[in-house]
């Protein structure tokens, strides 16, 4: 079996993680414990990139602190006011609970995936 050789432009020399930060100074890494957000293809060890300088929008990936807890959740503004939807299903929370960033960016491997 034989495999087309890349043209030279699709084949980046070096990987810069840097390159995939807008606000280094706002940016950090978060590491993801459990496969809670599966359906959305994230899950344990997955590596995310998080921008707390982004206001979320409708539908958007956070990292929200709730009840001593750092959480994956999609946002969903209902009422005036943000509600985290809950993973699997259509129910929110609407409590308290404070944004810390928005995910911009989800580094995972597929390899460990394969079993």
């Amino acid at each position: 079996m034989s495999f087309p050789a890349p043209s030279d432009h699709a084949v980046d020399t070096s990987l810069d993680l840097n390159q995939l930060v807008k606000n280094p100074s706002a940016t950090f890494f978060f590491r993801v414990s459990g496969d809670a957000m599966a359906a959305d293809c994230i899950h344990s060890e997955d590596l995310l990139l998080v921008d707390r300088s982004l206001d979320p929008v409708q539908g958007c990936l956070v990292v929200a602190a709730m009840e001593g807890e750092l959480l994956v959740r999609r946002v969903y503004q209902r009422d005036g006011q943000w509600r985290l939807k809950q993973p699997g299903g259509e129910s929110y929370h609407a409590g308290d609970f404070e944004v810390w960033g928005v995910v911009t960016t989800v580094i995972h491997s597929v390899l460990g995936r394969l079993s």
